[in-house]
């Protein structure tokens, strides 16, 4: 992963909001969920909701897909892993034993 990629990642969830919008994505899974439903769950009002997965979406950590009428967002885990892996890459001065597992869903 590229650092400007990075960056851009963590300045999309270096924000309360948007944080808590990624957090709720992957605890859905893959599945995802509409933006009304996003909205109604973490008290967003939709206009600052769009703002908010517009800025995710940018940063790759987001994907969207039209189901119907509904747009259904859901975490990138590919794009959630490869910053993972970006920010342990040199972990425990490469003594893997040294750093904590990796979970998998």
């Amino acid at each position: 992963m590229k650092i400007k990629i990075a960056v851009d990642a963590l300045a999309a969830l270096a924000q309360e909001s948007r944080l808590a919008i990624f957090r709720l994505l992957v605890q859905t899974g893959k599945d995802g969920l509409a933006a009304g439903v996003l909205s109604e769950r973490l008290s967003i009002p939709p206009a600052t909701m769009s703002f908010h997965l517009k800025t995710l979406t940018h940063a790759k950590l987001v994907k969207s897909r039209v189901d119907g009428r509904f747009v259904i967002y859901s975490a990138n885990f590919t794009e959630m892993d490869k910053l993972i892996a970006y920010l342990t890459e040199h972990c425990c001065a490469g003594d893997a034993t040294q750093c904590a597992p990796i979970v998998k869903c």
